[in-house]
């Protein structure tokens, strides 16, 4: 079986490329990366390293590289020839890969193809396939549509695997934590004939996406935050100082209270998915920088992001919040010269009230939630 993957990237190589190779699938990958992409097609394989004691080292084969950029029809036709189609390209770039999928798809359709194909975006982001179908859709004719409605799937998904920033001498090697979790919403997939091993399928994916969101995101974002506060570069060094563990224990606390009473998770079973999450970002052997972390303050402040919605809603069940409230606020100070949305935020910060700021930036409207931020954040 062949898959197309869009993103050969560190996420893209050492995670997706890592769960198609041990299905059995020979992998095209799509990118403009031309160093990455020559040596994908000199090569034809990879090395992964787990990030633990061992460090065990698993090889990728029977892998090429396709320039999107360059080599359009040669993406085109490996689109219209595959058994699965993903994404791990970011959620901006969906939008500049949606013409060539919906060419590919067209072309699966002048072919005859009646073999059923699923397309997922395996992106950091909620509804990630069904908001590449939206930037596919404009591409389509009506009898296009019509194929898809048959033959094309666009299940959304839910991926959770550490994967961070690093630079290696061989430019596909990658290091990734041992843990991954890949969700796919059963509902939404037409190509039933494959079910991919280490892919979980679930009738509905909400409150995977949202536990996920809430305790591996949301803690995750915490220890960068509190860690940033007290000085520290890197993750592992944050998470030493109790100070900030006791923060993400808070904050865990806190969603994991609202993630059992909103979904009806077991109380015993999210205590070790929580415990699992601590115990992997102690992990001494992924190096992750707080930077990273942290960038984009603006976005992660959003009302449906992974501060603001559980707050939001943690208030609606009228369940504490409190420590939430005390990480956004940090976020709030967060100043990084390097971050554009942090030099914004500050910007805004010295030319706008606080209350203004907390308005525009969160979306907030109950009056109660904004003052209680209003307090905790520092005049400029």
């Amino acid at each position: 079986m062949k898959a197309t993957h869009f993103g050969a990237g560190n996420i893209g190589r050492g995670f997706i490329g890592e769960i198609l190779h041990q299905n059995g699938f020979a992998i095209d990958f799509v990118d403009i990366n031309e160093t990455i992409i020559n040596a994908l097609k000199k090569r034809n394989s990879y090395e992964i390293e787990l990030a633990a004691e061992e460090k065990k080292q698993i090889t990728v084969d029977q892998v090429t590289g396709l320039n999107n950029q360059n080599e359009p029809e040669a993406v085109i036709e490996s689109v219209a020839t595959s058994d699965i189609v993903t994404t791990a390209i970011g959620p901006n770039v969906l939008p500049i890969i949606a013409e060539l999928i919906a060419k590919g798809i067209q072309k699966r359709r002048e072919n005859g193809t009646q073999t059923s194909i699923d397309i997922i975006a395996c992106e950091n982001m909620i509804g990630g396939s069904q908001t590449l179908f939206e930037k596919v859709r404009p591409f389509l004719t009506t009898e296009d549509l019509a194929y898809v409605d048959e033959y094309v799937g666009f299940p959304n998904a839910a991926v959770d695997r550490i994967v961070p920033l690093q630079e290696h001498e061989d430019p596909l090697f990658v290091s990734v934590e041992p843990f991954c979790e890949w969700l796919v919403d059963d509902t939404q997939s037409k190509a039933k004939q494959i079910r991919l091993d280490n892919v979980g399928y679930v009738a509905d994916l909400t409150p995977y996406i949202e536990r996920k969101l809430f305790s591996v995101n949301t803690g995750h974002a915490t220890t960068a935050y509190t860690g940033a506060y007290y000085g520290y570069i890197t993750i592992g060094e944050a998470i030493a100082d109790e100070r900030v563990l006791n923060q993400l224990k808070a904050v865990l606390q806190e969603t994991g209270d609202l993630l059992i009473t909103k979904w009806d998770f077991s109380r015993t079973q999210h205590d070790q998915y929580r415990q699992k999450i601590i115990d992997r970002f102690k992990n001494p052997y992924i190096s992750d920088d707080v930077s990273r972390v942290a960038r984009t303050p603006i976005r992660k402040l959003g009302y449906d992001e992974r501060f603001i919605q559980p707050i939001r809603e943690a208030k609606g069940y009228d369940l504490s919040y409190q420590a939430l409230v005390d990480v956004v606020a940090l976020i709030f100070q967060y100043n990084n010269p390097e971050d554009e949305e942090s030099v914004r935020l500050q910007k805004m910060l010295k030319e706008q009230s606080v209350s203004e700021v907390v308005q525009d930036v969160t979306g907030l409207t109950d009056s109660s939630i904004i003052n209680e931020l209003v307090e905790k954040i520092p005049s400029k």
